[in-house]
């Protein structure tokens, strides 16, 4: 589950960043309006703000992260939810983060470490998932360019690819 908490904007440089509306946003990272609505609606992201006639406002790390999902989703093929769960996972990352270093209790720690850990190795799952299917795909286009490559050598006088089908 994506986390629903107001994204953490204390480490930005500026005390009052420039904030964008919906369509500079769109335009700066060449997504459309209806999808970043639809990641706010996933809970994907959460706008900066609202004006005072209730405009969506961004800011600099809405396009970033906007930007990160994009990346996902087109770049290495994520789906939507695996992106969702990725997010949370770095948003866990942070809490725990700050939580293992709140406490001395090895007990408390130990249970941090292992709650991590398991997220870690569903990441490294879903990762090696998407990896295989690359890999299934890559070895499938290899088999078609070695057949084209058999199409390219009976035009030059090489053997039939397929002489059961000249019966």
């Amino acid at each position: 589950m994506v986390s629903t908490t107001t994204p953490d904007r204390s480490n930005l440089p500026d005390a009052s960043p420039k904030l964008l509306r919906i369509q500079e946003v769109a335009a700066e990272t060449g997504l459309t309006t209806r999808a970043i609505r639809y990641y706010e609606e996933l809970r994907l992201l959460e706008p900066a703000g609202r004006s005072d006639g209730a405009y969506r406002l961004y800011d600099a790390s809405d396009l970033e992260r906007l930007r990160f999902i994009r990346s996902l989703r087109d770049d290495a093929g994520f789906s939507l939810a695996q992106v969702g769960q990725l997010l949370e996972d770095e948003a866990a990352r942070e809490r725990n983060r700050e939580r293992f270093r709140s406490t001395q209790d090895p007990d408390e720690r130990r249970a941090i470490v292992d709650e991590a850990a398991q997220r870690v190795e569903r990441q490294i799952a879903t990762l090696r998932a998407k990896r295989d299917r690359l890999d299934t795909m890559i070895a499938e286009a290899e088999q078609r360019l070695a057949h084209l490559g058999a199409h390219r050598a009976e035009l030059d006088g090489g053997p039939d690819p397929h002489p059961e089908r000249r019966r």
